[in-house]
This record gives C-alpha cells, sequence and structure tokens, in this order.
C-alpha cells in the first residue's frame, strides 16, 4: 500500500515545540502504534502526517513523493477520529458511501464495496439504522468503515476505542488487528494505552515531550527499555526502580538498594567498566524479576510482605526489605496475608542498569 517517512520533523505551537525532530520510517503493510502520556506530541505528528496540520521544518514523504505541501484531501491518507464524526441525518449505508459518492464512484461499484466492507465490520444489518440508535463500538465500526472503503494508501487512527469499556474496547482490538491482516493497509494508531500497544503493534513508537524515545517491537521496549522513561511507562505495574550501588566482594559482585542487598553475577563489574558507567546508577527490574521464596535459599533475602493486589492469575506483592520497597508477581495466592515473612531475590537476566542522571540505558545483558 503505502510507506510513510517523516524527516526532522518540527512543530511549534506558540513558544511550545510539541514535535521535536522527529525521523520516523513505517514500512509498508506495517502497524505502528504511537504511543505516550496525554500532551506529548503523538496525535500532533498524526495529524502532520494526514495533512490537518502544518509542520514547520522536515518533509512527510509517502511513497518516496513529499506530501507535505498537499491538502488532505490530496494525500489518499484516511484518518478515523476518537469521537466518531459520523453524520447524523444519514444511516449507516450513506455514511459508508460517503466517501465513495464524493469521488464520483459508479453505483454498482459503490454498492458493493459498502456492503463488502459492511459484511467484514460486521455491521450489515446495521446499513438502514442512523448513528443515533448505534452501541459506542458500532459507531466507532462506521467510522472505520468509512475510512476503508476508500482503499487509502495508508490508515491513521487517532485514539479510536478510548471512549468505550473495557470488555468493548477488548473486543475492538481482536477486530482492528484482523481488519489491518484482512485489508494489509499501512497504520498508524495513536494511543496512552500501553494494552493496546503490545497487543496491536508490529512496532510501537514510546513519545515523551515531543521526542521520540524509542522505537521497537512490543517485545523489544518491554523487555529492553532505552531509557527510564521507557521503563516506567511500559508494564503495568510498573518496572521498580531504584538508586543502586555497586560492590565487589570477594570477587561477587552485589546490588545494594538503600539497605537491601543482592547478589550479582562477577562479570557485572567488568561490565560497568567497560561501558565507563557514571557513579549514579539506577537498577530497573519488573515484578516478574523479583523472585519469592516461602524458605531461606542461597542469594534471598528476608522480606516482610506489606500489600496483596489480587489479578485473578496472579498477585502483584510488595515487600520490604528494610525501608526499600520492591513489586513482585507471584502465582495467585502464593503469599496468604499481610505481614507475612517471606525471602526473595532478584533475577539477574532481568535486571536493568541506568545512568540515573541521563536517564539512558547502560543495555546490559546478565546471565542468572
Amino acid at each position: 500500500m503505502a510507506e510513510i517517512e517523516l524527516r526532522h520533523i518540527n512543530k511549534h505551537f506558540g513558544p511550545d515545540h510539541v514535535i521535536r525532530d522527529v525521523s520516523l520510517t513505517v514500512k509498508d503493510r506495517e502497524f505502528v502504534v504511537f504511543l505516550g502520556p496525554s500532551g506529548c506530541g503523538k496525535t500532533t505528528t498524526l495529524r502532520a502526517i494526514a495533512g490537518l496540520e502544518e509542520i514547520d521544518e522536515g518533509d512527510i514523504l509517502l511513497d518516496g513523493r513529499p506530501i507535505q505541501g498537499l491538502r488532505a484531501a490530496d494525500r489518499d491518507i484516511a484518518f478515523v477520529f476518537q469521537n466518531y464524526a459520523l453524520y447524523p441525518h444519514f444511516t449507516v449505508y450513506e455514511n459508508l458511501a460517503f466517501p465513495l459518492r464524493a469521488v464520483g464512484t459508479a453505483r454498482d461499484a459503490l454498492d458493493s464495496t459498502v456492503r463488502s466492507v459492511g459484511k467484514s465490520l460486521g455491521i450489515t444489518h446495521l446499513l438502514n439504522a442512523r448513528p443515533s440508535a448505534l452501541s459506542g463500538g458500532d459507531m466507532q465500526r462506521v467510522a472505520i468503515g468509512r475510512a476503508l472503503v476508500r482503499r487509502p494508501k495508508a490508515l491513521l487512527l487517532d485514539e479510536p476505542i478510548g471512549s468505550l469499556d473495557a470488555k468493548l474496547r477488548e473486543t475492538m482490538r481482536v477486530e482492528l488487528k484482523r481488519l489491518h491482516f484482512e485489508n494489509g493497509s499501512t497504520s498508524i494508531y495513536v494511543t496512552h494505552d500501553q494494552v493496546e500497544a503490545m497487543s496491536l503493534a508490529d512496532r510501537i513508537v514510546v513519545m515523551n515531550d515531543g521526542v521520540l524515545q524509542q522505537v521497537g517491537t512490543p517485545t523489544e521496549v518491554y523487555l529492553y527499555p532505552a531509557n527510564l522513561f521507557v521503563a516506567q511507562f511500559i508494564g503495568s505495574p510498573v518496572m521498580n526502580i531504584a538508586s543502586a550501588t555497586i560492590r565487589s566482594d570477594g570477587g561477587q559482585a552485589s546490588v545494594t538498594l538503600d539497605d537491601a542487598s543482592f547478589d550479582m553475577p562477577a562479570d557485572l563489574l567488568g561490565m560497568l567498566d567497560k561501558k565507563r558507567a557514571a557513579p549514579a546508577l539506577s537498577l530497573g527490574v519488573r515484578p516478574e524479576g523479583v523472585l519469592v521464596s516461602h524458605t531461606d535459599q542461597p542469594g534471598y533475602r528476608p522480606a516482610e510482605v506489606h500489600l496483596i493486589q489480587p489479578y485473578g492469575g496472579f498477585d502483584i506483592v510488595d515487600l520490604r526489605f528494610g525501608s526499600k520497597t520492591l513489586r513482585a508477581r507471584t502465582s495467585s495466592g502464593y503469599v496468604d496475608r499481610i505481614g507475612a515473612r517471606v525471602f526473595a531475590r532478584i533475577a539477574p537476566s532481568q535486571t536493568h542498569f541506568f545512568d540515573t542522571q541521563s536517564g539512558a540505558s547502560l543495555d546490559l545483558r546478565l546471565g542468572d
């Protein structure tokens, strides 16, 4: 369908620099998700690609052709808004047909396309209904269908299911993924919901304050965050982050978090020397990297259970090591009460080290 390339894009709203030198290539037929907090610049970037915002600097290319000077109507890019933007006085059929009528599509071709898209979206039985009679999920299906009938080169979606309830969002995520595979469109999807990003994306573009923080597959951004922002933004619950002091004791390395000390592989010290690591380091470990046991074992430290959060298939347990608290993930019911004494260690293979000042990951890979 299309390859979209951004080259050194910059955008200001008065004194606010909302897109900061963004460069990115979205490959043909790829599903890319822009993920970040509100106000980070992801929607502005999407609107700039669509032609709904003018950029101050840089180039936007579609299949190698600059399009930043073209009107939105001339870019052959479809946009799905969060608020549906349906014509209330039109039926579903007429809403779907409107983009085709606007370009003079023949009646038979128009009818065939509308009914084909309606079937793929599961809304054939609603073609004669008006938007006021539809549920939120059905209205969003119509909005997506209106974009798809044109067979655009690229499909842009701005938080299209953000206003739906949790169960319907889950259903729509499955539908969006299926539609992407069936239509083979180049798609860019904006959200602040990391579950949507992880489940939908071929690649995730993490943004903050107008800057690309990391671009990678869902697995890459989860397992190998590029910096402290990504580490703490991706994952629920978030990664444990703590100031760390690295020590050597008889050829064995250890990391101290406040007054809690954990064993690490001896080669950690050599890795840090090669990286010329700054004195101020932060350690990061996701809850599944904090291993919990009912019995004392080599390398484990005693801890007190401070809080238990049941999630059904697993529990999130807050553990106190003196003044330091780490969050662990355990099997459901493994820890049965607050105040219980358990033992825990940090899995070195799931440990990350960051330069505290810059926030950048040191990109170390340790074994257990």
